[in-house]
């Protein structure tokens, strides 16, 4: 067994396990860790627990401290400079006219690296986007394409029930939705009523898919048995008055 600790960095972001140390870190404090962007900024949304080794990959990243107020600051100005940084870009991208749409801007939490999210019908080719940015920001650039259901669980927005995102909202990771668990649900195929905002299949199409797979191979609906040839036509006659009274 490992002793972990489960660290989210956006509001609906995928879970990561980190080795706790030797910190007493109760659920829903923030902490600063280590991973391969460097230190991070995150909530502690799984207190301390044992699980089994086969269940991460070792191995894991420590916690280096609980987070404290001068962490919480610099966070917030962090998100300050990822406004001013998006409308740097978007100047930039207008000026080397890019058939791009940035969509978000985040620092990492020790302010080594701008990551510009972006999507795209094909391949960009913006080297020279990156050099300008570079010599403005003076740090590390990097540019990311994302489809366009990323895009939606960064923007966010109101779907078609009534309710916010889910992605955006409460999951952590997409699941592979087909065309299939809508048809085994016998909901309409017209991609108007199956379709989110981001124009994929809806994500809630796989949350009762589970179900009529088990009904589909669990539940038998028995047979009726054939009536026997040698009933009487008076039984018969009897049985369908019953029905009608």
């Amino acid at each position: 067994m490992v002793k972990v600790v489960g660290v989210r960095f956006k509001p609906a972001g995928k879970i990561y396990y980190f080795d706790p140390a030797d910190f007493d870190i109760p659920q829903n404090s923030y902490v600063i860790v280590e991973t391969i962007r460097g230190l991070e900024y995150g909530k502690a949304v799984i207190s301390q627990r044992e699980v089994k080794e086969e269940e991460v990959v070792l191995p894991l990243k420590q916690v280096i401290r609980i987070a404290t107020e001068h962490d919480l600051i610099q966070m917030e100005a962090n998100e300050k400079k990822e406004q001013e940084a998006k409308e740097v870009c978007q100047d930039k991208i207008e000026e080397h006219q890019l058939p791009m749409k940035l969509v978000d801007v985040e620092y990492t939490f020790d302010g080594s690296k701008v990551i510009f999210y972006f999507t795209a019908e094909g391949r960009v080719d913006f080297r020279e986007l990156v050099k300008d940015l570079a010599a403005v920001f003076r740090t590390r650039i990097e540019l990311r394409q994302i489809g366009v259901r990323d895009e939606a669980k960064m923007l966010g927005g109101i779907g078609g029930c009534g309710r916010v995102l889910c992605c955006a909202s409460f999951l952590g990771d997409f699941e592979p939705v087909s065309i299939r668990m809508a048809k085994e649900q016998n909901l309409s195929l017209n991609p108007t009523k199956i379709s989110g905002i981001c124009g994929r299949l809806m994500c809630c199409l796989k949350y009762e898919s589970d179900t009529y797979e088990c009904n589909k191979r669990c539940v038998k609906i028995p047979e009726i048995p054939p009536l026997p040839d040698d009933i009487p036509i008076e039984c018969l006659e009897e049985c369908s008055k019953e029905k009608d009274v």
